[in-house]
């Protein structure tokens, strides 16, 4: 059984007058959560904002749920019933966010990645769409646990190109999947093994495509709180340029 402690934190950085980020810190649901909004203006702060509630709603539905009961999707024997509830909850976000659109053509074109950790019962669960991260640190090193869903990480794995080369790319935005109101989603669903002192760390790509790995890790192996945690990654992207906004939720985890 885990004990967990919190902390998130936003930011807009510093090019852009709007802040486009959702997140969700629901202790009571034992759910994290970060969205990086996409379409400009208003409306990626609005997609955000839909995958977050969407989310959280659905999870808060299902938590006395089991595998018999009625799904909007059909049920996913491979996986757990904490990942067949976040996929689906992702699913019903991407729908939700399209009604907004036909609802309103000035919202046309929006949309947003997403990134969570539901814990609970069974194993802690990740699901994520998009390029927002979920990294694992232990033993002073950190691990990046999901696999971004972006032009240029695709080249990083087909090894024509390097992170570093990625984080100045000019197409660093380009994500390959998003909730953005078309077909249902793939959504990546996986399971995490948690430890005694162990930090977990979700954020949007204002943080990861600015910030090399090394200074994340270094960030994180100073011991500071959560919340100063927060506060250094935060200044850490800001000192990058900024260039998009930043948000990053930290979870540290104890044997209750």
């Amino acid at each position: 059984m885990f004990r967990i402690s919190s902390a998130v934190a936003s930011h807009p950085g510093l090019r852009r007058e709007e802040n486009e980020d959702s997140y969700s810190k629901r202790d009571d649901l034992a759910l994290y959560l970060v969205a990086d909004g996409m379409g400009g203006h208003a409306a990626g702060e609005i997609a955000s904002k839909i995958a977050v509630e969407t989310i959280e709603s659905f999870v808060n539905d299902t938590h006395d749920a089991d595998p018999n009961r009625t799904w909007p999707f059909p049920y996913d024997t491979a996986l757990t019933l904490n990942g067949n509830r976040l996929k689906a909850a992702f699913r019903l976000a991407n729908r939700k966010i399209g009604a907004a659109m036909d609802a309103n053509d000035t919202l046309r074109g929006m949309a947003t990645t997403a990134a969570a950790l539901l814990l609970g019962g069974e194993k802690p669960v990740v699901a994520h769409v998009g390029d927002s991260r979920i990294y694992l640190w232990r033993d002073d090193k950190l691990e990046q646990v999901t696999e971004d869903h972006s032009w240029v990480s695709e080249q990083v794995r087909a090894g024509v190109m390097t992170e570093a080369d990625a984080r100045r790319h000019p197409w660093r935005n380009v994500v390959t999947r998003a909730l953005a109101g078309g077909e249902d989603p793939e959504v990546d669903i996986a399971e995490l093994e948690l430890r005694q002192g162990d930090r977990v760390m979700i954020c949007s790509d204002g943080l990861s495509s600015v910030v090399p790995r090394e200074t994340l890790t270094a960030i994180l192996a100073r011991g500071d709180d959560l919340d100063a945690t927060c506060a250094a990654l935060i200044d850490a992207a800001n000192k990058a340029g900024g260039p998009d906004n930043i948000t990053v939720a930290l979870l540290s985890v104890d044997v209750a």
